[in-house]
């Protein structure tokens, strides 16, 4: 098991690629816990790993919530011993063109995923670095963190600056044996994307089908969508990469919709 024994914190884990991370965590051998909004929907994905034998607890968190992530951490530390891995997973999508966006939508969108990311890797940091065992920090970025698309403003903006969160910290942390790295996924079929489909639509003017086979999946190599599991197998590979080789890295997982 790659993960016998680590205490890993998924963020936005109790749906979509965060609860899958936490799964594949799990079966590794992670402690995980289940890190969301929604702490009914967060229990039932704990129990689902307990099923199967794994160990999870549920932590209600809103990400942007200085308070509640701090204490959120902590009880994590407490209950499992300490905090080896995080994923800054919780994020929303917002779909508009610059010039109608509410400034109150840029806001809400950049809190959770960048106000949101710096308060739990802060959070987590403070144990990482106590222990004297470092850890892995991962953040959820995307293709976008590489290029952008239109009527995503706060969107690119915000993936954009989790690579440079990523890579001060993987400089503040290498002191102290503490990774950090970015996955970039393409389009996976999740109810955030999935919600993106007719709003596209609607703005471009065009079908949902071509919303799919033209802008979503045209630039891939086999026209299919990055899959949880995709996401979930890089994040495994992350947490369990040991060394500092990879630290400040990003790495997209996209079906080659994006290539550097």
């Amino acid at each position: 098991m790659r993960l016998k024994n680590k205490v890993a914190i998924v963020t936005g884990a109790a749906s979509g690629i965060g609860k899958e991370i936490a799964l594949v965590y799990a079966k590794e051998g992670a402690k995980v816990a289940i890190a969301d909004l929604n702490l009914d929907q967060a229990k039932e994905a704990a129990e689902e790993i307990k099923s199967k034998g794994g160990d999870a607890m549920a932590v209600a968190m809103n990400v942007t919530n200085e308070e509640e992530v701090d204490n959120g951490v902590d009880e994590v530390a407490k209950h499992f011993g300490g905090v080896d891995v995080m994923v800054s997973n919780a994020g929303i999508q917002i779909i508009s063109p610059v010039d109608q966006l509410a400034f109150s939508d840029w806001k809400k969108l950049i809190a959770i995923q960048l106000d949101g990311a710096f308060l739990t890797t802060r959070a987590a940091l403070k144990h990482m670095y106590a222990s004297g065992k470092g850890g892995s920090i991962i953040y959820m970025g995307s293709v976008h963190s590489k290029e952008a698309s239109k009527l995503k403003a706060p969107y690119v903006t915000a993936k954009h600056g989790l690579i440079g969160l990523c890579k001060v910290v993987a400089k503040e942390g290498a002191a102290h044996n503490v990774r950090a790295n970015v996955i970039c996924p393409g389009f996976v079929r999740t109810p955030l994307v999935d919600k993106q489909i007719p709003e596209q639509a609607k703005e471009l003017g065009i079908t949902e089908e071509q919303v799919i086979k033209n802008v979503m999946l045209k630039d891939t190599v086999d026209g299919e969508f990055t899959t949880t599991d995709d996401v979930a197998q890089t994040a495994l590979f992350f947490a369990s990469f040991e060394s500092n080789a990879l630290t400040g890295q990003s790495l997209i997982v996209s079906h080659g919709w994006f290539m550097e």
